[in-house]
């Protein structure tokens, strides 16, 4: 066993995932990356494909992003964020709020998803109590949702996986059965539909709106849940809602944000506006932690006034606003302005979906292969004719991903869901590798397997 190893293994206790687990496979060390390639200390290299954890979005070790970090440590690093501020973060407030929907017109900073889904469900509950509306103490979060692991942002998650033995100390959120367009129980398909599946939603809301603060959601895609892809109508139909009865929308685009759903935002899919818009992830290239909530000026007027009236919003991280992460999170914009890099996210998004289709249909087990933009999952299921699925505990994907590795692919499997997030950098030659190591990858599984 390498020294490093060792010493891993030691000293650091990994998050999502089982440490027992790294006695079999070993952690992996990487020395380097090079645009979609990591290269481990043993010269072995994968490719990433999940964009290690969603946040890359152009490529290990980018030049660009390299050179604006290195002008920006030459003038400061990070400075207090109260009473104070620094260029770069002058410059994203801004560009942020030029490139969102219309109704955002205020940034405040943080440096993770979970805290921006947290600072998005305070500011509504603390806006409304200072309104009046004290009866608006809850939320509502559709099945299956994800959106961080700190206990206010398990509230409003739906996956036993992380939240089930915490659920003493979380919030009574209203729980609404999400979209599943995969087993759809109104026999529509998603790409046509009326979003018939809203009808729920619809009825929860009526039943409960003197209550509710906030409605959550991950807009057109479910992460964590397999990447379930739903319909935009849903968004306009619950925008609508969220209007008539006076509760805030907020949209969690910390994982689909920054063009991954082939939109910049994948609200504008829907083109609505939300009242709270949670980034990270992709805003800062997989480079340095961040985060950011969007909301609007009436939000923002509420905490307006005088300090000695206490309507301040006192939420506070100490990398706030933090001047390198804000330089690279201006230069990741710049990068997709002048590739264009949108445009050419839906083309290598469609080709991913048509290699992966060509693949899927000699394969049994394979239940959907759903996309959206440049995200492409596959769903391995026991029956295809009755979309039998697996749960958590099958451990298939952990299995195909074990296989992946030797052969040089990075999956990071949810369940029994395979994906493709890889950076936007990637050729057309390392997808054909991409989406031929995968099903090889499966097709090795099957071929071992004595579950099927």
């Amino acid at each position: 066993m390498n020294d490093y190893v060792k010493r891993d293994l030691k000293y650091i206790w990994h998050p999502c995932a089982q440490m027992k687990d790294y006695e079999e496979l070993n952690p992996i060390v990487i020395e380097k990356g090079e645009g979609v390639w990591l290269y481990d200390i043993h010269g072995n290299k994968y490719l990433d494909c999940i964009s290690s954890w969603w946040t890359n979005t152009l490529g290990h070790s980018n030049k660009r992003i390299n050179e604006a970090i290195k002008k920006q440590i030459d003038r400061i690093e990070h400075v207090i964020f109260a009473n104070f501020s620094n260029k770069p973060a002058i410059e994203l407030a801004e560009k942020l709020v030029n490139i969102t929907p219309s109704r955002l017109k205020k940034v405040f900073f943080s440096d993770n998803g979970s805290s921006a889904v947290e600072i998005a469900l305070k500011m509504s509950f603390h806006y409304n109590m200072q309104k009046g509306n004290t009866k608006k103490k809850r939320f509502v979060a559709l099945s299956d949702a994800y959106h961080g692991e700190t206990l206010g942002a398990l509230s409003v998650c739906d996956i036993d996986e992380f939240n089930k033995v915490y659920k003493p100390l979380l919030l009574d959120t209203i729980r609404v059965e999400g979209p599943d367009c995969y087993r759809c129980k109104y026999n529509c398909f998603r790409d046509n539909c009326n979003a018939e599946c809203f009808e729920v939603m619809e009825k929860r809301i009526i039943e409960n709106h003197e209550e509710i603060s906030a409605v959550i959601v991950e807009p057109m895609v479910q992460g964590a849940a397999g990447m379930k892809i739903y319909s935009p109508i849903y968004l306009k139909k619950l925008r609508k809602l969220c209007d008539k009865y006076d509760i805030h929308f907020i949209v969690d685009e910390i994982a689909m944000g920054f063009g991954r759903t082939g939109e910049m935002f994948a609200c504008n899919h829907a083109q609505i506006s939300p009242d709270f818009m949670c980034l990270s992830k992709g805003i800062s290239a997989g480079y340095m932690p961040m985060s950011v909530v969007l909301t609007t000026d009436e939000v923002y007027d509420c905490f307006y006034g005088d300090y000695n009236e206490r309507r301040s919003f006192l939420h506070s991280h100490t990398y706030s606003g933090n001047a390198m992460a804000c330089a690279i999170a201006l230069e990741n914009l710049k990068i997709f302005e002048e590739y264009n890099i949108i445009e050419t996210n839906k083309e290598k998004g469609k080709l991913i979906r048509k290699l992966t289709l060509e693949k899927a249909k000699s394969l049994k087990h394979i239940g959907e292969v759903r996309s959206i933009g440049m995200i492409t999952a596959i769903e391995i299921v026991k029956d295809k004719s009755i979309k039998e699925g697996y749960p958590w505990d099958m451990r298939i994907g952990y299995e195909i991903y074990k296989i992946a590795l030797r052969k040089g692919l990075l999956l990071r499997p949810i369940g029994n869901v395979l994906y493709f997030i890889p950076p936007y950098i990637i050729s057309e030659e390392e997808i054909m590798f991409m989406v031929d190591t995968c099903f090889q990858s499966i097709e090795e599984y099957f071929m071992k397997s004595t579950i099927f």
